[in-house]
């Protein structure tokens, strides 16, 4: 009988990461109950590659190394190889990356992982070149020697694997045994402070070399801090960073949105891949940066973006695609650089020249094969003063040159897309469509947000089991969900229910909430974990207390159950945030920085959530008061609308499945016959009125 590891089984998965790696002569596996019960059948040792369909390096390894037939012959006769989706399986990512980080000092992908048949890391690593090089092994060596190893020196190795088990455990999945005290509010400030410390002031970003990173958690500390303070050194680093960003090769200047990171420390060369959750951190902290500065760039930054994920990562029924590809046509960025030459064939002489005075466009490049990463390297008045022209004609001329260039970029080879959808991944952007609906007052975005939120639900969402899966992608459902996939998902549902007062929108955030605390929370540990209780059972189960590339799902939790707490005050959320907070209160103590999202929703529990109810006809916000809301910045707000009587409020507690109003609504109706609100903090309430202005400055008078 054929051991099902004796054969690639890659071309049956939907996975684009995955299906990459069908055609290569390593017999590669999914992690499934067939690859793990053949290699504890066989005694092999397990080969774990973990990557993404839009990782540049993972690209690099297979083509030197997994598509190399001698070293195929070492990997399928002495292990077993198994392929993982790091966006499918974030579990196992996080499990071998954090072993990776212990041992190595770093981490990222492609991870590479030797495991016992039993799942134990022995040896890891990230990229290795098929032969030594600079100082990093061979790959070809390292299998040969650990093929070797596993006959002659069995116990050393599994010595090793059981440590490193037991130091991944101890990071992971252990919790204090008496939780501490959770921090007060100054931990919004002694963030701020830090990542004021970790500023690099003259290019923007935090530290000082390469790669950077977006960081929004970081940038969202340092406007709450500026607003709570008035502190102009948390607000100018902030706008220092995201100028930075804006302007330079991070964002695509052609065709909108970010890429993941720049490789370099001054922001002009991008790794080239575009993710779905970067567009999500990086929109809601332009908005914010329009609301505090009034400057209409910001703004334009978030249209900007918006419209490139409409346009480039939406599915036709709703829902959003993963990520773009950092290569096209085999190489990486080369949909996206452009020579002199290449501007000149599209455009007239004088819009050629302000486009490439403008993007620093040159012979020499900045780039591979003297290509050039556009980086906003002119002011448009500088440009105007240069070449005599009005600044609205400059600006108008170059707003034609980009969408002609967009135009012939469009007939290159392109990236390729991964169309899975994930759950969380499209909370964090439905979530930011249902911000942007209110801060640029357009509707179209609530819709979007609404029609992903249903595709969603409509896919992955079984409401008689009330279980959330991972993914879904042509059709198939693959997966249970992660805490982040709920939490992240919740916090859309929420955060588009506060924008349009669709009860249904928060009766499945309620739903999710109520599930979220069913399958992560363990009362005794004081914790929320990253894996279901239903789930598989893996080496360790971990938790995500860091923010990383996505913001801590444990911080994301704990502050979404603090906001829900208020609307359903009997379901114990209110209990789990707190013994969270008491649970990691010396790990966000001691460094804030490293658990943002964990930092601010401890904030929010010692200094309570402002409420403002809005009691209005279906409850829909009034047309001026949204106008309003849009131009505030309002940090931490949460917005409760509802009808405009509690005899038509009652179908909205039966939607929640709720006996009596909760205290975020219950005796506040309309009165006179109009629309009114009422500002409410720390179980204090401001008189109804029917000035949204009045209630508004009842938030700053408490503050006084």
């Amino acid at each position: 009988m054929t051991s099902p590891a004796g054969r690639n089984r890659l071309d049956e998965e939907q996975s684009p990461y995955l299906r990459q790696h069908a055609d290569n002569p390593v017999n590669w596996q999914p992690w499934d109950d067939e690859a793990l019960e053949a290699a504890r059948e066989e005694d092999k040792p397990i080969f774990l590659s973990v990557g993404y369909s839009a990782c540049h390096w993972c690209h690099v390894m297979a083509d030197e190394s997994f598509s190399d037939p001698e070293i195929a012959e070492v990997l399928n006769e002495n292990f077993v190889p198994v392929k993982v989706d790091r966006e499918e399986r974030p579990d196992l990512d996080r499990i071998y990356q954090t072993i990776c980080q212990l041992v190595t000092g770093g981490g990222g992908w492609p991870l590479s992982v030797w495991l016992t048949p039993q799942g134990k890391p022995f040896f890891v690593g990230t990229y290795f070149p098929p032969e030594p090089r600079r100082g990093a092994p061979g790959f070809r060596d390292i299998v040969q020697s650990f093929a070797e190893s596993w006959r002659t020196d069995r116990d050393e190795i599994e010595n090793r694997a059981d440590q490193w088990t037991a130091a991944i455990r101890d990071n992971l999945e252990t919790t204090p045994d008496t939780p501490g005290e959770a921090p007060g509010s100054e931990i919004l400030d002694t963030a701020a402070q830090a990542a004021l410390r970790g500023a690099d002031r003259e290019h923007g970003g935090f530290g000082t070399s390469g790669p950077k990173f977006p960081q929004p958690g970081r940038i969202d500390a340092l406007l709450r801090a500026y607003s709570l303070t008035g502190r102009q050194e948390a607000l100018n680093v902030a706008i220092e960073t995201l100028n930075a960003m804006a302007n330079g090769g991070l964002r695509d200047h052609v065709g909108g949105g970010f890429h993941r990171y720049c490789v370099d420390s001054d922001w002009t060369v991008p790794h080239f891949e575009k993710m779905l959750y970067d567009q999500a951190g990086l929109v809601p902290r332009y908005l914010d940066a329009a609301r505090l500065t009034g400057t209409e760039d910001y703004a334009d930054v978030a249209r900007e973006t918006f419209e490139f994920v409409r346009r480039e990562l939406t599915h036709d029924d709703g829902g959003f695609f993963a990520t773009l590809d950092a290569q096209s046509g085999g190489e990486e960025g080369t949909f996206y650089v452009w020579t002199p030459e290449q501007v000149r064939d599209h455009l007239g002489e004088l819009d050629a020249d302000l486009f490439c005075d403008r993007y620093g466009v040159t012979k020499g490049g900045n780039f591979e094969h003297k290509t050039t990463v556009l980086n906003v390297q002119t002011s448009i008045a500088d440009l105007a003063e240069e070449y005599n022209l009005d600044e609205s004609e400059a600006r108008d001329r170059l707003e034609s040159a980009r969408e002609t260039l967009f135009e012939a970029r469009s007939e290159r080879v392109r990236p390729a897309r991964d169309d899975k959808i994930l759950a969380g991944w499209n909370g964090l952007m439905i979530s930011a469509f249902a911000q942007g609906a209110l801060a640029l007052q357009d509707d179209s975005l609530a819709e979007d947000a609404a029609r992903a939120l249903e595709f969603v639900r409509d896919n992955l969402w079984d409401d008689s089991e009330a279980h959330l899966s991972r993914r879904v992608m042509n059709g198939e459902v693959k997966g249970d969900g992660y805490l982040e996939d709920y939490a992240y998902l919740a916090r859309g549902a929420f955060d588009l229910y506060q924008v349009t007062g669709d009860v249904e929108h928060l009766a499945f955030a309620l739903d999710l909430a109520r599930a979220i605390l069913r399958e992560f929370y363990d009362d005794a540990a004081g914790t929320l974990y990253f894996t279901p209780e239903s789930g598989e059972a893996l080496v360790t189960r971990p938790q995500e207390p860091t923010d990383q590339s996505t913001p801590s799902s444990l911080g994301v939790a704990t502050s979404l159950l603090l906001d829900l707490d208020h609307f359903a005050p009997d379901a114990g959320f209110g209990e789990a945030a707190d013994a969270v907070l008491g649970t990691h209160a010396n790990r966000i103590r001691g460094s804030p920085i490293e658990h943002i999202s964990l930092a601010l929703a401890a904030e929010k529990a010692a200094s309570g959530v402002p409420e403002l109810t809005i009691a209005a006809d279906d409850g829909h916000i009034p047309a001026d008061w949204a106008d309003e809301l849009a131009g505030r910045y309002l940090p931490g707000l949460v917005m409760a609308p509802r009808p405009a009587t509690d005899e038509r409020l009652a179908s909205w507690l039966d939607a929640l499945d709720l006996d009596d109003a909760p205290p975020i609504w219950a005796s506040r109706e309309a009165t006179d016959g109009e629309a009114t609100v009422y500002a409410c903090e720390n179980f204090t309430c401001s008189a109804p009125t029917h000035e949204l202005d009045e209630a508004l400055a009842w938030f700053t008078a408490g503050d006084a």
